[in-house]
């Protein structure tokens, strides 16, 4: 366990890398999660995909391939980082949305600067279930309690995906001795503590250009 801040981040980085079909329908599957609160199927990501001239099969190797979507062996989403298809401790919300869930507090923390509009996020402390709120505004948030951090852990497996990796064990934790006492008690989750400024910094990076348009 450590106190650094320098959160290893790739969720940008990764979608940049695709190439611009790929990006096309990855875009569209993120805006589809957006505008719904749920995971586009894979018969309307193959559609989706055909309409635009894309050999779906090998787009969506691709996106796995990055990490930037997860799917199970049927081809169902299981991740569309930030957004995850199934409930989680992250519920997040804005005006005029049916809300999402997110993959985990740092991907929570991103969805404001990557749709580029306020929302609020609800969740609950692991072991507790306390809860943390937090009104986040691209680069501002209000924290509530104000004592409010993230501990960002993973498992020592680096072959396998984020949503079985890290997902599950970066959460919000209503203090530094709540994060602390929860992360001695699971020594097998290593990671890092974040206080506010470092993962609301942390998630922007990741996910705040998520959106922007293929030629930026």
């Amino acid at each position: 366990m450590t106190d650094r801040p320098d959160l290893e981040l790739n969720k940008c980085a990764a979608a940049a890398a695709l190439t611009p079909p790929a990006r096309q329908l990855h875009r569209w599957a993120l805006t589809a999660f957006a505008e719904t609160g749920h995971a586009p199927s894979r018969a309307d990501l193959e559609r989706m995909a055909r309409d635009h001239g894309i050999d779906p099969d090998l787009v969506l190797a691709e996106l796995t391939g990055r990490d930037v979507l997860a799917v199970d062996e049927q081809g169902k989403i299981r991740a569309a980082y930030p957004f995850s298809p199934v409930p989680t401790r992250h519920r997040v919300t804005w005006d005029g949305s049916a809300g999402v869930y997110a993959m985990c507090a740092i991907d929570a923390l991103g969805i404001s600067a990557m749709l580029g509009l306020p929302v609020t996020i609800t969740s609950t402390e692991p072991g507790t279930n306390h809860s943390v709120t937090v009104q986040v505004d691209h680069h501002k948030a209000g924290w509530e309690p104000e004592t409010a951090v993230v501990f960002a852990g993973s498992t020592a497996d680096t072959c396998c995906p984020s949503v079985d990796r890290t997902c599950s064990h970066i959460n919000f934790f209503t203090t530094p001795k709540a994060a602390h006492d929860w992360a001695a008690s699971n020594p097998a989750i290593t990671g890092v503590f974040l206080d506010q400024d470092q993962a609301l910094t942390n998630a922007i990076v990741e996910f705040g250009a998520l959106m922007q348009p293929i030629n930026q």
